[in-house]
């Protein structure tokens, strides 16, 4: 009788009373192999009324990777409302809210009708990846490509067909198979940007990688295997959280991108003049033992050309300062385009400079002389008025070897000085026997060589239309 009572305690404890059936009573509790005979029974009843007795707790798990993809959309948006331009982070905070709201809806299955909890919220958590995608285009300016879509739109194809929609081991395939197609999307989009820069984009790109394997993997193994419901809710169950964990490591990497992205422009703006948007001092002269390594590779001389607009303080002062800044967006603008390797900036000023390693005097001549007639061929134009402007310039030279960037620019600068001094709006260069040299105690204006006679501009020019050719 003690027996029988414990066999009835654990039954009931195990398995509600309203559970049992009617005609079991104690008696046929008194043994063991009877209880063990009940409960198998009566897992078979609760499979088939319930659906599928499965290891992962899926309306759990999504729960929780809904609550997380809602906190990440919420921080996404307002990173985006902090910087409007950046869409980036608009787009990639709907694909959170989208995930979210799509897996809700997923796990509402048997609270709300289930074209909205299977077809609608699965279509939704896959437009969620179309979003991220999205996202990661807009970082690169790129525009959004029609291939973006394929997610939902391939689960929307399928899902509908009699022998997807009836069967649950079908439909997990068919999401697979979607959901691999958009980490596709994803790996195409973070390869559209600059892989040789942002090395992250690497790593990125190998997130994704494994992501689609793993999710076509798992859709191909359950194709060939025909797992049964209880099977196919288990391998999917797997297949989503390590999803999910790949998700998270590529969030990170993204975070991580986003960041050398920011400390590469803060580290370009020390290094860059805020109003001609060129080099500054200090971010040109870093580029001077670049240029002389380039030069002693290739057998050729440094050249440093000063260059000076001419009555610079006149034209602010006849014109405005708003004038004048024009003006020198112009000329920074122009001349950088002549510049090799576009080693050019702004040293103070109205007054830049440039390195660049040339085959020998005329060519480096012939370069400035390209700017110096260029720039008073085209008047600059402010929109009240248009500023006649020339410029003059100062050339020193130097073999790679024995280039040196204090004399170079000394030596430049009286080149500058004896141009002023020649009437403006003229080259003089140094060569390397004069940039070698001291500098005098007072300078002269006529040391150099002056450019701009009628010979050496028509072989200056003559150069520099072999040197277009030859580029």
């Amino acid at each position: 009788m003690k027996e029988g009572l414990l066999y009835s305690t654990i039954l009931i404890h195990v398995y509600p009373t309203e559970s049992l059936p009617a005609d079991i009573g104690l008696k046929q509790c008194r043994s063991a192999a009877t209880l063990r005979k009940w409960r198998a029974s009566s897992a078979r009843m609760r499979t088939d009324r319930q659906g599928v007795a499965a290891v992962f707790n899926i309306a759990t798990g999504l729960a929780i990777w809904c609550s997380e993809a809602m906190t990440l959309a919420l921080v996404l948006f307002v990173a985006w409302r902090h910087n409007v331009r950046n869409e980036a982070y608009l787009y990639w905070g709907l694909g959170f809210l989208l995930t979210g709201i799509g897996f809700a809806m997923v796990a509402l299955r048997g609270e709300i009708p289930s074209v909205l909890s299977i077809e609608a919220g699965n279509a939704i958590a896959l437009l969620g990846q179309s979003a991220w995608v999205a996202g990661f285009l807009a970082l690169d300016r790129k525009r959004i490509e029609w291939w973006a879509l394929l997610p939902p739109v391939i689960w929307l194809a399928g899902v509908f067909l009699p022998w997807v929609n009836s069967d649950y081991s079908n439909r997990v395939v068919l999401y697979n198979l979607a959901s691999a197609t958009g980490a596709t999307a994803l790996v195409m989009a973070v390869a559209a940007g600059d892989m040789r820069r942002e090395r992250t984009r690497v790593k990125l790109m190998g997130v994704f990688v494994i992501q689609g394997c793993l999710c076509f993997g798992s859709a191909l193994m359950m194709a060939l295997t025909l797992p049964s419901d209880i099977e196919a809710t288990n391998l999917g169950g797997a297949s989503a959280m390590a999803s999910a964990f790949l998700l998270t490591i590529a969030f990170a990497f993204t975070c991580r991108l986003i960041m050398e992205r920011s400390e590469r422009h803060l580290r370009a703006l020390t290094l860059t003049d805020s109003l001609t948007g060129v080099l500054n001092r200090r971010g040109l002269l870093g580029y001077f033992d670049a240029t002389q390594e380039k030069a002693h590779d290739d057998q050729r001389q440094v050249a440093v050309m000063l260059f000076d607009l001419d009555h610079f303080k006149r034209v602010n002062d006849r014109f405005g300062h708003q004038s004048g800044d024009a003006v020198l967006t112009a000329f920074a603008r122009m001349a950088r385009q002549y510049i090799p390797n576009n080693i050019f900036g702004r040293m103070g000023g109205e007054e830049f400079a440039a390195f660049a390693a040339v085959t020998d005097q005329t060519e480096a001549e012939a370069i400035a002389e390209a700017i110096r007639t260029e720039f008073c061929r085209l008047p600059v134009s402010t929109g009240e008025a248009i500023v006649p402007v020339t410029v003059s310039i100062g050339i020193a030279l130097a073999s790679s070897i024995e280039a040196n960037i204090d004399k170079l620019i000394s030596a430049a600068d009286r080149a500058l000085y004896a141009a002023k001094a020649a009437g403006r709006n003229c080259t003089v260069t140094f060569g390397e026997a004069e940039a070698a040299a001291p500098a005098p105690a007072t300078p002269t204006s006529t040391a150099g060589e002056l450019v701009p006679t009628v010979d050496d501009q028509v072989e200056a020019l003559r150069r520099m239309g072999t040197l277009s050719r030859a580029g």
